[in-house]
């Protein structure tokens, strides 16, 4: 069984910085990818980002680039999501995924974590 436990949500002002992290628990990752989605009170649970733990290829969704990036410690099982430069719409609830491909889709993700608030003030 796999465990997707997600860190780092808080309160931070725009135009600050902010790293989440996701530990997954319970299983190695060798070869699938790992992803953060965001949903917002009333919208729909959107893409934000992706890695996959072989070959380190990423996928930006364009609100967030040149802003977010992701990275992967493969031997800790974690994922981490800098998040730069943060806006007031970036305010949502951030959840860690993973899944056996690159996908923009929720529903092509496998394992999902309880999600972490992360709430920018204007």
């Amino acid at each position: 069984q796999v465990k997707l436990v997600e860190s780092g949500g808080g309160l931070v002002q725009a135009g600050g910085s902010r790293r989440l992290s996701c530990a997954a628990l319970g299983r190695t990752f060798s070869s699938a990818t790992m992803g953060w989605f965001r949903q917002a009170p009333g919208k729909e649970r959107e893409f934000v980002i992706a890695i996959t733990l072989k070959g380190s290829s990423t996928y930006y969704t364009d609100s967030v680039k040149g802003r977010f990036t992701i990275s992967s410690d493969n031997a800790k099982n974690t994922v981490y999501l800098q998040m730069n430069s943060l806006k007031p719409e970036d305010t949502a609830v951030y959840y860690c995924a993973a899944g056996p491909m690159p996908s923009t889709r929720p529903d092509d993700y496998d394992y999902w974590g309880q999600g972490t608030q992360v709430t920018v003030s204007s």
